[in-house]
């Protein structure tokens, strides 16, 4: 596939730096059908041609329940790489926004699709489930955990969940998303836009326009973050090699 080498650099480093994968590995991609995780199901893809430590691989999609929902573009782009597509149906929609009616739904709705994600993973014989999660997701949930909970945290890059029997992996933490845009729209991904009420009014959101204005006073604050996050080792985090100068980091994005 076109335009996938800058990708795979950022994915592969992590899966590199973070022993993200083991021998035999049979891994869940959690497909939303949002540019994030369509691109982490590309890299995969084209990864498990080549990469050093064997893996399998198959796409989940939890259907929430929202009217009209259509996966068939998803099903298609599955078919071409090549990859086993499930699509498990639930009623979370109606249990948010219909029997409850949450006024601030985000966090019910997050470990509702989680257990269900995880359930079908288990269910397809895998042990590993990769989440679409990218640079920017690392730093605007370590400041929402800051600015909202008074607290230093983040999701981390590797997690074991030991009661069911899962790992949680997050292959594109180096991966910044204007990387990830480009490369959705390039490939002409078939990107499903969210019908859920609550898309992009949330503090997520409010995060990330903060960010970016902050950003256009304060060049590289987003690296320079996410290098506290490492040096700190905060939930995980480590400092694998001695962080990049902000120079370097432009020079790359630029390119």
């Amino acid at each position: 596939m076109e335009h996938i080498k800058r990708i795979l650099s950022f994915t592969r480093r992590a899966l590199d730096d973070y022993g993200m994968i083991a021998p035999g590995d049979k891994i869940a991609v959690g497909v939303s059908a949002g540019k994030d995780s369509l691109t982490l199901l590309c890299a995969m893809a084209e990864l498990r041609r080549f990469y050093p430590v064997p893996f399998e691989l198959v796409a989940v999609t939890i259907d929430m329940g929202f009217e009209g929902s259509d996966f068939s573009p998803i099903a298609r782009l599955c078919e071409e790489l090549n990859v086993p597509y499930h699509v498990i149906p639930t009623e979370i929609s109606k249990i948010i926004f219909d029997v409850r009616k949450e006024k601030n739904p985000c966090s019910l709705c997050a470990k509702m699709r989680r257990g269900a994600l995880h359930n079908a993973a288990k269910e397809l014989g895998c042990n590993t489930v990769a989440l679409g999660h990218h640079f920017d997701d690392a730093v605007e949930t370590f400041m929402l955990n800051l600015f909202f909970e008074g607290r230093l945290g983040c999701f981390s890059p590797v997690t074991h969940l030991s009661r069911v029997g899962l790992k949680l992996i997050r292959p594109m933490l180096y991966m910044p998303e204007k990387d990830v845009r480009y490369f959705a729209n390039k490939v002409e991904l078939p990107v499903v836009t969210s019908p859920c009420p609550a898309d992009g009014n949330t503090q997520r959101e409010e995060m990330k326009q903060l960010l970016r204005e902050l950003e256009k006073k304060n060049d590289g604050l987003r690296y320079r973050i996410f290098g506290a996050m490492q040096r700190g080792e905060i939930d995980g985090f480590r400092e694998i090699l001695p962080m990049k100068g902000l120079k370097e980091y432009k020079e790359e994005e630029e390119e």
